[in-house]
């Protein structure tokens, strides 16, 4: 069986190993205060067009999101963050378990607006009793976002705005953003995200590492004693140059670009062969996460040789599935995957 459960099925980019390997017996400094490091953080600020970013490294999503998101709350202060947010459907109360809470906002598109955000924070201040009430403290977005939609440039743009007249830092989850960046209707790059969000993370667990997430951190306030909080939550890696290795090596030739291209390409064909048979989506997505809206008794037809994440009951004869790409699926195995939609 061939899986499209996730885009962490795999283990690393050969890259990647192959240098893990060639370095395996050199002497390093630990806690990320190595040469490969300070490599990975000086490609990373020239991917983000500054040089004044601090950049610092975890082992996983759900743990950055904790960090972050504890490091920059104060303890009467919660997060907003779209209803359907990682955080709030998918990390087990993580967030909450230090203290502050998600506030959740409705979302049929994965996404939250400026006007979402402008609503929540005078909304609060305007209650007489706001001090009775968990005060709004940053936001949260992911892009691409649970449902695997993406947020164009006048959106975060927007947003940033909005959180800036509010005093709100925005915090951007870039678990598969390498898959956002490469989607076809994308108009954002590194520079722009930089410049707009206080505080992002760039996934490498899902996009071709080991595992491993590059913190950026614009915001001098967030960056001020942050290796503080990441020894707090247990996320500083005593062998940290493992994590230097990976985003050096994926950041050096443009590895993290060229192998998201080649998940959101294969991605496309699994879309078309949905739609060549007229079948819906969830939400349209031009990333590597597909939520096709397929027949019952095509969906069991097909989980006999494919591997699928089930999405949802859609009614009695329908369900909608997710079929995920990654920077190392086989294109002959999406090909007869499609031929299968087609044919079956």
């Amino acid at each position: 069986m061939v899986l499209f459960n996730s885009d962490y099925t795999e283990g690393a980019h050969p890259k990647i190993m192959e240098l893990m390997m060639s370095s395996n017996m050199e002497q390093t400094g630990g806690y990320g205060m190595d040469a490969y490091c300070d490599k990975a953080r000086a490609l990373i600020r020239q991917q983000c067009g500054r040089e004044d970013i601090d950049v610092q490294f975890l082992v996983g999503g759900t743990q950055t999101n904790l960090t972050v998101i504890a490091a920059t709350l104060r303890p009467h202060q919660g997060v907003i963050s779209a209803d359907t947010g990682h955080i709030n459907v998918h990390e087990t109360g993580a967030v909450e378990a230090t203290g502050h809470k998600v506030i959740a906002l409705p979302s049929a598109d994965g996404k939250l607006t400026a006007q979402q955000v402008l609503d929540c924070y005078h909304e609060h201040w305007n209650d007489a009793t706001h001090e009775h009430i968990v005060q709004p403290g940053m936001v949260y977005i992911s892009n691409p976002t649970e449902i695997g939609s993406i947020y164009h440039r006048s959106e975060l743009q927007a947003l940033a705005a909005a959180c800036r007249e509010c005093g709100l830092p925005l915090f951007m989850d870039g678990a598969r953003l390498g898959y956002g960046l490469a989607a076809e209707d994308n108009d954002l790059d590194l520079p722009t995200i930089t410049d707009c969000c206080d505080v992002f993370y760039i996934g490498g667990t899902k996009v071709g590492a080991l595992f491993g997430e590059a913190v950026v951190i614009r915001n001098p306030a967030i960056a001020k004693d942050f290796r503080y909080s990441i020894k707090q939550r247990g996320g500083m890696l005593a062998k940290g140059r493992l994590l230097g290795i990976q985003f050096a090596a994926l950041f050096e030739d443009g590895l993290y670009f060229d192998i998201s291209r080649h998940a959101v390409k294969l991605a496309m064909k699994i879309r078309e062969a949905c739609e060549s048979k007229g079948y819906s989506f969830v939400v349209p997505s031009t990333t590597n996460q597909q939520f096709p809206i397929l027949p019952n008794a095509l969906i069991e037809k097909l989980g006999e040789k494919w591997g699928y994440s089930f999405w949802g009951k859609i009614d009695e004869q329908h369900s909608a599935v997710r079929f995920c790409t990654s920077w190392a699926t086989d294109e002959a195995a999406v090909e007869q995957l499609c031929s299968d939609i087609r044919s079956l």
